[in-house]
């Protein structure tokens, strides 16, 4: 879906600075934006809403101020979101962690319709990883191997209807519904401490959360995720190339708001953000995640947001996935 979407998106890409003939009401923005970022301070939704603020208050001529609310799997500071005004001066930067979790449980807002996509700001696939003792050496054989020991293989994932847990439930089903065991986590930090130590046998996470265990040899990366695998990451087989070309799952960041900003507003956002993306500042932090810049339109963005929506609610319901 990742691919399908960006790939359909080129050409479509030449967007005016400030979008003067949108018809932008010239008083927005009179005063300080606020960027709800519904995740605590650090990790990759800070490294991409940062620097992002930073940008659109050079391209619009106010502040940008970032606001940290995180909690209960992002749904503290999308509740926010979802009941602040629809005029522009509250946002939101999130990831798929806001389609995962609305996949798994009873949020206090309705994700598909009390929000819209603004910018898609960049997608990054998924490793898949295993234990240094885990006897297959690639996607492919890890399928064989769990098909000949179901119930017997462990996944770690930063937390119930974490992108990780996600990703791992979908390439259970993808392979002919394998029998692999869920094992949630605090944070990606001991899932891969336990990896490493070969407690348990598999994780999918972002390469650059891993990328010193690879090369230190301390885990064995067996394959990506999508077939969107970064040029310069290193050398393992894509799910086509592992016999499973309808498995595909990465993580997404975007600039959202309440359902209902006003249109001229909403374009000129887009493209001050479309604009920050082209940087090449923007587009070396977003390197350091192992992501690529998306650069979609307003509805483009608003129907790859509704296909992921879609896409894990799905899930959720085949693999009976709840979290109370």
């Amino acid at each position: 879906m990742y691919r399908r979407s960006l790939l359909a998106a080129s050409g479509a890409l030449a967007l005016p600075r400030f979008a003067a003939a949108q018809g932008t009401p010239g008083a927005w923005p009179a005063r300080p934006v606020r960027i709800i970022v519904p995740f605590p301070p650090g990790g990759s939704n800070d490294a991409v809403a940062r620097p992002l603020a930073e940008a659109l208050q050079r391209n619009l001529g106010q502040p940008f101020v970032i606001d940290n609310r995180g909690g209960a799997g992002s749904t503290i500071g999308s509740t926010e979101v979802a009941r602040a005004p629809s005029d522009g001066y509250t946002l939101m930067v999130t990831s798929s962690t806001f389609a995962t979790s609305a996949a798994v449980q009873t949020t206090p807002y309705d994700a598909a319709r009390d929000f819209e996509t603004v910018a898609l700001l960049a997608t990054a696939p998924l490793v898949m990883l295993a234990s240094p003792d885990f006897p297959p050496n690639t996607m492919a054989e890890a399928v064989a191997h769990i098909r000949a020991n179901p119930g017997k293989i462990d996944y770690g994932s930063a937390g119930p209807g974490s992108i990780g847990h996600m990703g791992g439930a979908l390439f259970a089903l993808r392979a002919g519904r394998l029998d692999m065991q869920h094992v949630p986590y605090r944070g990606t930090g001991p899932v891969l401490n336990d990896l490493a130590a070969g407690i348990i046998q598999l994780t999918f996470t972002t390469i650059t959360a891993a990328a010193g265990l690879v090369s230190g040899g301390r885990v064995k990366l067996l394959g990506w995720t999508s077939e969107n695998r970064p040029a310069s990451g290193p050398a393992a087989p894509t799910p086509r190339e592992s016999g499973l070309p309808d498995y595909e799952a990465g993580i997404w960041w975007g600039l959202l708001a309440r359902r209902g900003i006003p249109a001229a507003i909403r374009a000129r956002l887009n493209a001050a953000a479309n604009e920050a993306l082209a940087e090449s500042r923007f587009a070396a932090n977003l390197a350091n995640e192992g992501a690529t810049p998306a650069r979609l339109s307003p509805e483009e963005g608003e129907r790859f947001l509704q296909a992921d929506l879609a896409r894990w609610r799905d899930l959720a319901i085949a693999a009976n996935i709840r979290v109370e």
